[in-house]
């Protein structure tokens, strides 16, 4: 059901122009960047304490997108808002190219583990490997995420970002999400973030050379 949503509301968002991103122009225009996410173990402290989330690796378009969120309001983490909105269409492109690149090169993972039974109705219920797909690192759609093996904790501040989306601070508006999310208490969530942080991953904090 979510996956057809996610197709129709795709089909119905305006046409954009496309703009390619420079890895190395990226290179160059990280560095409201790696104060947080290169410094692994590195912890935000809103709306609670939690671990920034792993970005090397992860797919450009996603990053694109969580970006362009954030400039428009539609993510509304403050910190996050005020560094998207000093960025142009190139420069979210040239970053998010960047980061990308940082990933293995076509590396297959081994099979995760299996959930356990509760977990596992979690999964279905909610729908998630009918967007975030195999291993939950095969995305059907570039601008989702990759979800395996990032951090739990930030896994779980996300998705009670999307549950409760219409808060002026933190909330996250995305109808596909918005509409899984809202299904569950903490606790279950908290189960599938610990879930899916704890699967073999592609996605990585690479630390700054300053900060090693």
């Amino acid at each position: 059901m979510f996956a057809a949503l996610a197709i129709s509301l795709a089909a119905a968002l305006p046409a954009q122009a496309q703009v390619t991103g420079d890895v190395q122009a990226g290179a160059g225009k990280v560095a409201m960047c790696v104060g947080c996410h290169g410094i692994i173990g590195y912890k935000a402290s809103f709306p609670e304490v939690y671990r920034v989330p792993a970005i090397a690796g992860q797919n450009a378009k996603y990053i694109t997108s969580a970006l362009d969120a954030y400039r428009k309001g539609t993510r509304k983490h403050p910190s996050m808002r005020g560094i998207a909105g000093s960025l142009s269409d190139q420069d979210i492109a040239d970053v998010a190219a960047y980061y990308e690149q940082l990933g293995p090169k076509a590396e297959e993972l081994p099979a995760p583990r299996e959930p356990s039974t509760n977990v596992a109705e979690l999964l279905k219920k909610g729908a998630c490997a009918s967007c975030h797909g195999d291993n939950f690192s095969k995305p059907i759609d570039p601008t989702y995420p990759k979800l395996s093996g990032q951090y739990p904790d930030y896994l779980f501040i996300a998705l009670k970002s999307y549950r409760d989306d219409t808060h002026h601070t933190w909330g996250r508006g995305n109808a596909i999400m918005a509409g899984m999310a809202k299904q569950f208490s903490d606790a279950e969530l908290k189960a599938i973030a610990n879930y899916l942080g704890s699967l073999p991953t592609q996605i990585h904090t690479v630390p700054e050379a300053r900060f090693r």
